[in-house]
């Protein structure tokens, strides 16, 4: 089931939605400032543009406040790989690595950019996170959510993806 498909399923409006890869055309994920050595970050980003990118824009005071809500299974699969090899070898980590080692870093950056007021939220898995913004959504906490679930390959030459949703609520049950 897809993200959208969850969403609606628990009764959420699907406004706007986003993916990486969309198309064959899609091969490298663009890089994101700030942060490097994995994909994951960059997929969250470039997945959660896209939907905001293709949210319907229409006359108002302004945006709502808006959550961001990150789910993934693993994780930063590919940065934890690297930090490992890294503390295994004997290495110096940067800062930067350090910084991004969790996921709740590139939420933050995308509620940074794109003036995201909400609260920013993180989970295991995409269940999770449409029962985390449906909760945010119902207790007024947010007008909307971002819900954004990225998934790296564990194994090797395979597909990263990422899908995001904005999310509204539905009709009064």
């Amino acid at each position: 089931m897809s993200l959208g498909e969850l969403a609606a399923a628990a009764g959420l409006r699907v406004l706007a939605a986003g993916r990486w890869p969309e198309s064959a055309a899609d091969t490298e994920v663009p890089a994101l400032p700030g942060f490097m050595a994995s994909s994951f970050s960059p997929l969250a980003a470039e997945a959660a543009r896209r939907c905001l990118d293709a949210q319907p824009s229409g006359p108002g005071a302004g945006p709502p406040v808006t959550a961001v809500v990150v789910a993934s299974a693993l994780g930063d699969l590919a940065g934890a790989v690297r930090v490992a090899r890294a503390v295994d070898g004997g290495e110096r980590l940067g800062p930067l690595l350090f910084f991004q080692a969790v996921p709740n870093a590139v939420a933050g950056h995308l509620a940074a950019r794109r003036n995201l007021t909400g609260p920013v939220v993180c989970v295991g898995d995409a269940r999770s996170g449409v029962e985390v913004a449906e909760a945010l959504l119902a207790d007024g906490d947010a007008g909307l959510a971002l819900l954004v679930l990225v998934e790296q390959s564990a194994v090797p030459g395979g597909t990263d993806r990422a899908a995001a949703v904005l999310l509204a609520p539905g009709a009064a049950r």
